[in-house]
């Protein structure tokens, strides 16, 4: 059975019923109750939860959806990604256009610092090309490192929070994931080595309508 964990701490599991020498259903009212039962019913189903499985439920999970009555942006486009909620959305000069789930490079979702560490870069950049990708289906290159990325990197080999030799790094953008493995976004696997990932259609959809010279906002 599959245990599912969310913030409003439920969870449904198997509790043997003296009464009837079976199983039933129940929810634990507190959140000792909740432990206990769960290590019962682990111990009696001969499994255990999967801490990767934990992970990936909990947090809601973010469906790809647009503005209502919405054929296609209209005029400028730009996009916003907000790694705290794992969503890149676009806007046009109507407003708010569609929001797409994503996921990004390292779980600690901090800003990037040198090249290597696998984190996602925060700050302002713009798509400067875009193309059909062997592996990733479609990848739309940002400008990083560009001015702002390069003064805070350089500041923080100042105040040594990085090593002297350090490089800054490079090849970052949006792309797809592996060919049937939209999977790794709707569980939130935080797998690229600093990009940002989105499913293969969803990228198709970007891909679609935006070109260089997009701006991309990236936030935590």
């Amino acid at each position: 059975m599959a245990f599912r964990l969310t913030n409003e701490v439920l969870i449904f599991c198997h509790e043997i019923d003296p009464a009837t020498s079976g199983l039933r259903l129940a929810l634990p009212k507190t959140l000792n109750n909740m432990k206990n039962l769960v290590m019962l019913s682990c111990l009696f189903l001969g499994g255990g939860l999967i801490a990767s499985d934990v992970h990936t439920v909990s947090r809601n999970k973010t469906s790809k959806h647009f503005r209502w009555n919405a054929s296609g942006p209209v005029g400028t486009i730009s996009i916003i990604i907000d790694k705290s909620d794992y969503e890149l959305n676009v806007y046009d000069d109507k407003g708010w256009y569609a929001t797409y789930p994503v996921v990004f490079g390292n779980n600690s979702l901090a800003d990037k610092k040198m090249q290597g560490d696998k984190n996602t870069p925060e700050g302002s950049f713009s798509i400067t090309a875009k193309r059909v990708h062997e592996k990733w289906c479609r990848f739309l290159s940002i400008d990083y490192p560009n001015e702002e990325s390069r003064r805070k990197f350089n500041e923080r080999k100042q105040r040594g929070e990085i090593p002297a030799n350090a490089s800054i790094g490079g090849g970052i953008g949006i792309h797809g994931t592996w060919p049937n493995d939209d999977i790794m976004i709707d569980r939130y696997k935080n797998w690229t080595l600093g990009c940002i990932s989105m499913k293969n259609d969803d990228v198709k959809d970007l891909y679609g309508f935006t070109n260089a010279g997009t701006k991309v906002t990236i936030r935590y």
